[in-house]
């Protein structure tokens, strides 16, 4: 089957509204590196959309009805956002799931250390990653500090103009011939991400007739007299501290035509952003909506803020009760009667590494947001995989809005694969499909996507919004 090229049909108003979206879309990036980052900045979106915290509604003891607009925040980094509709939610809703968390490096809890008159900060990779990828770039720190007392300190340095940015250094050509012989996932070792933060010794004057004092360790002495006098930090509160090491810059137009977006962590915030903009962009539902934004993907959905948290569960629970009471039976139906897109990433089709795709099969950058059947490895473990049933009912819905989109696979079938949230909300007995944006450059620092497909995929996500049940 032809694939088109979904350039090629935009009116002049499409495209204007393709270039505002997209803008919108690259600001989000640059204000959300890091999911609690993104938590804030969707907080900030809904809020001026009417939507308010399920916190307030239950504490105001307010009934839940049709046309509220409720959000609920998981530990701020993850956000549900709830849209009622005219129908009983027990008839199901209509879903988007994405995740916001990306790969990067997180700094661990004991990590400043000097070696050879240079500060370091210790790191520990988080998602699946290149390691050699992350060497002689620009690097930025974004996160918080919690002391003792409570008090929370936000960092983000690397950003500005004027900050200081980070590094890990790599080995001049001129001496690497042993490790140019090594494999690619050997070239750089876990242990040897670390990040360079500082070259300079603390001097520390003496007064007339004493002897000055000499700091054992006169770098890393430095840059703790930088983080007490800016941000009042001590060592050993890295100890409760969440820093995460990014790439620094902004989100850049790609190519001549600008027809790209280069950026870090389009995986999966461009379907978090094309999810969320959906949801902001449908006020009124017959069917009702939810749009889930959660934490912990690239490492399998684990931990408190990730999709397999009985978090979901808990808010369902709420709603419910505030709709005129909650039981199992009710959950059970509205869960089971829901249909959703796991809105996560496809990869592109990369003439440059052809073997790894099966043509016929596989997504290109420009055609239109991307279906996928099932995902997992080599014989589908591990996956969601979608009956025909539904892939025909999504295909209705994308030509009747004359949705722009293609049918992909993860690469050959034995080369590798991956994986979504798709799989644990099907535990449910709902429907569910994986729907987003096909990626170059997946995992890396900088990823590309074409900005033809982040808002045909924004279109298709509306389209799915209002579109009534099976």
């Amino acid at each position: 089957m032809e694939v088109k090229n979904c350039w090629e049909k935009y009116s002049v108003k499409q495209l204007r509204e393709l270039e505002v979206f997209c803008k919108d879309y690259r600001d989000f990036l640059d204000n959300g590196k890091t999911e609690r980052e993104c938590v804030n900045a969707i907080v900030n979106l809904c809020e001026k959309s009417g939507y308010v915290e399920l916190e307030k509604v239950i504490s105001e003891g307010k009934e839940i009805k049709k046309g509220d607009k409720i959000y609920a925040v998981n530990m701020n980094k993850a956000i549900m956002l709830f849209n009622i509709g005219e129908e009983p939610i027990e008839n199901g809703m209509n879903i988007l799931g994405a995740h916001i968390d990306s790969p990067r490096m997180d700094v661990k809890s004991n990590p400043l250390y000097e070696d050879s008159d240079i500060a370091y900060l210790d790191t520990h990779y988080y998602g699946g990653v290149k390691k050699y990828q992350w060497v002689a770039i620009p690097l930025s720190l974004h996160g918080v500090v919690v002391k003792k007392d409570g008090t929370t300190i936000e960092m983000a340095i690397g950003e500005e103009e004027d900050d200081p940015v980070f590094f890990v250094s790599d080995l001049l050509i001129h001496l690497a011939q042993d490790q140019m012989e090594k494999k690619a996932s050997k070239v750089i070792e876990g242990e040897a991400l670390d990040i360079i933060v500082g070259n300079k010794p603390l001097v520390v004057k003496a007064k007339k007739g004493e002897e000055a004092k000499k700091e054992k360790d006169p770098v890393k002495a430095m840059v703790l007299k930088i983080l007490k006098d800016d941000y009042d930090m001590d060592e050993d509160d890295f100890l409760s501290a969440e820093l995460e090491v990014v790439p620094a810059g902004k989100a850049r137009e790609a190519g001549f035509d600008k027809s790209m977006i280069l950026a870090y962590g389009q995986d999966d915030r461009v379907c978090a952003f094309s999810s969320l903009f959906a949801m902001l962009q449908v006020p009124d539902v017959k069917r009702t909506s939810c749009c889930i934004l959660v934490d912990k993907e690239e490492i399998g959905s684990v931990g408190a803020t990730g999709m397999t948290s009985m978090y979901f569960e808990n808010v369902m629970r709420e709603l419910l009760e505030l709709m005129g009471g909650s039981n199992e039976l009710k959950l059970h139906r509205c869960l089971a009667n829901s249909t959703m897109l796991s809105s996560d990433v496809n990869a592109a089709f990369d003439p440059s590494y052809a073997s790894a795709f099966e043509k016929k099969n596989t997504s290109f950058m420009g055609s239109g947001m991307v279906f996928s059947k099932f995902t997992g490895s080599r014989g589908k473990s591990g996956s969601n995989d979608a009956n025909a049933e539904y892939i025909a009912y999504i295909r209705k819905i994308m030509d009747d809005e004359n949705v722009s989109f293609q049918i992909a696979e993860l690469g050959k079938v034995d080369v590798g694969g991956g994986g979504t949230i798709a799989y644990i909300m099907a535990k449910y007995g709902m429907n569910v499909i994986d729907a987003g944006v096909a990626v170059l450059n997946m995992h890396a620092p900088y990823e590309a996507t074409s900005k033809a497909d982040v808002y045909e995929s924004m279109r298709g996500y509306v389209a799915f919004l209002n579109a009534p049940g099976m």
